[in-house]
């Protein structure tokens, strides 16, 4: 889809109009990644087995309908991979969601975006750093799940300011790894079905135990989407693809329903193996986050238990690997922009790296991990509150494709002499309209129904994001008047 624009306001709109950062200027990001990269980074990311850490927190929430809560996220985030879709293709730039709100909603939306975005990417490492901990606890029950985490976050912040050449081939590597260990607990849990039976009714992972609760599957969303998290980093390598912006928007289409089958068929065999009901789960929110291993080994055996942890281990701590490498992507876009302090844009002429927007991530990240680790209800907590930084950014991704394709984008083709939506015909009712609304309405929905402690903590970021907003809009207005 061709893309053009005004100059209205000449960074968002002017952005948009020329399709990002040119590739071949010097300095610029190179584009080399093909689509199976983009698939793999999406995946690894993601990491094929995510509902192991959060399985029995979403069974306890859902009153065990952990199914169907999988199937909800999964509808829920189709539409912001829609949204994603067409808003990389208007603006195909470092930064996603941030670039994508600048460009449909205005400098203002943009920075609000990019800055409910950070608390994500900031704690999504957080949260693969705390699966790691706890994956690696169940293997050494001696050593308690914070010092494991610690010390994942301190080795994969290592490799990351080394900035390790040889990362995408380890990181298939990783994730075939995940995959042959899921495709090895699929076999093994219908072997024990057929043979012994399930524990419970075989729809009572979708309908739930004692009857379906709307409400207690949309707060089980909340934290279920978390599974999700990863796959729109895939927007952030726009200037680093080769193909354009087609092959993007395909590769995050893909890497959703890949996903969204794995998350499905895990949760489904581990709920209907699970020895103990989802009321006595949700008594004892210490035992939530080991809920699959010891259901894996209670159902097969120990080894596949040991199995499945040495691979959430190792998954979850190269997810946490390249979610601060994400992170540092969107704190250089915002600091190259001038919405963050310039030294977040530098980058380190031996590695690569940004260096101190790394470092800066490392610490939030380690604070947070740590800190989780060393309350029994921390997995909970932290992954509600990672999600309502993502819910909030992904809002305002649905509020950029209404207002870029039905006022800005137009209000642009007007000025240039053209007409359509960016260039491509008139806007679709459908993708620029309907699925956009409908995912803005679960995004609504699933942040209602978030916990109190997720509220609260996303409010407060939003408010200091608004703060420092209007602090940079009353310095440019000093200045303004300075040179006046």
């Amino acid at each position: 889809m061709p893309v053009t624009g005004g100059s209205g306001e000449e960074g968002a709109e002017g952005d948009a109009a020329g399709g990002g950062a040119d590739s071949d200027a010097p300095g610029a990001l190179r584009r080399t990644l093909t689509f199976r990269d983009l698939l793999v980074y999406g995946l690894l990311f993601i990491a094929p087995m995510a509902p192991v850490g959060i399985f029995g927190t979403l069974q306890a929430r859902s009153h065990g309908a952990v199914t169907a809560v999988y199937l909800v996220a999964t509808v829920a985030m189709a539409c912001t991979a829609s949204s994603y879709a067409q808003m990389v293709r208007v603006a195909p730039r470092a930064g996603s969601v941030y670039a994508y709100a600048r460009a449909g909603l205005g400098e203002g939306a943009g920075f609000v975006a990019g800055w409910m975005a950070m608390l994500d990417y900031l704690l999504i490492p957080a949260v693969a750093y705390l699966f790691s901990g706890i994956a690696l606890h169940a293997l050494v029950p001696a050593v308690h799940p914070w010092v494991w985490t610690a010390l994942a976050v301190v080795v994969t912040t290592l490799l990351n300011l080394a900035g390790v050449r040889t990362a995408a081939r380890v990181g298939f590597a990783v994730l075939a790894m995940e995959i042959v260990v899921l495709a090895v607990f699929v076999v093994s849990a219908v072997v024990v079905l057929v043979a012994h039976g399930a524990q419970r009714g075989w729809a009572a992972p979708l309908t739930g135990e004692g009857g379906f609760s709307v409400g207690a599957v949309l707060s089980a969303v909340s934290v279920a989407v978390l599974s999700y998290l990863g796959f729109d980093a895939i927007a952030s390598f726009a200037e680093e693809t080769g193909g354009g912006a087609d092959r993007v928007a395909r590769a995050l289409l893909t890497c959703l329903v890949v996903a969204g089958v794995l998350f499905a068929v895990q949760t489904y065999l581990a709920a209907l193996l699970m020895p103990v009901s989802a009321a006595d789960l949700a008594a004892r929110p210490a035992e939530q986050g080991t809920a699959f291993y010891a259901t894996v080994d209670s159902a097969v055996g120990r080894w596949l238990r040991d199995l499945v942890a040495v691979s959430k281990a190792v998954g979850a701590a190269f997810a946490a690997l390249a979610g601060q490498a994400a992170a540092g992507r969107l704190l250089f876009a915002m600091a190259r922009d001038r919405r963050l302090p310039g030294a977040m844009s530098k980058v380190d002429a031996a590695s690569g790296a940004p260096r101190r927007a790394l470092l800066g991530a490392a610490v939030v990240t380690l604070v947070a991990a740590v800190g989780a680790a060393r309350r029994d209800d921390g997995l909970d907590q932290l992954s509600s509150i990672v999600n309502v930084g993502a819910l909030t950014a992904f809002g305002l991704l649905h509020a950029s494709v209404l207002g870029w394709f039905w006022i800005r984008g137009r209000r642009g083709e007007r000025r240039a002499g053209r007409s359509g939506a960016a260039g491509g015909g008139a806007p679709s009712v459908l993708w620029h309209a309907v699925v956009p609304l409908l995912g803005l309405a679960v995004v609504i929905a699933v942040v209602v129904e978030a916990s109190a402690t997720a509220q609260l903590v996303g409010g407060v970021w939003l408010l200091a994001g608004l703060v420092v907003l209007a602090v940079q809009y009353g310095g440019r207005a000093r200045a303004g008047g300075a040179r006046g």
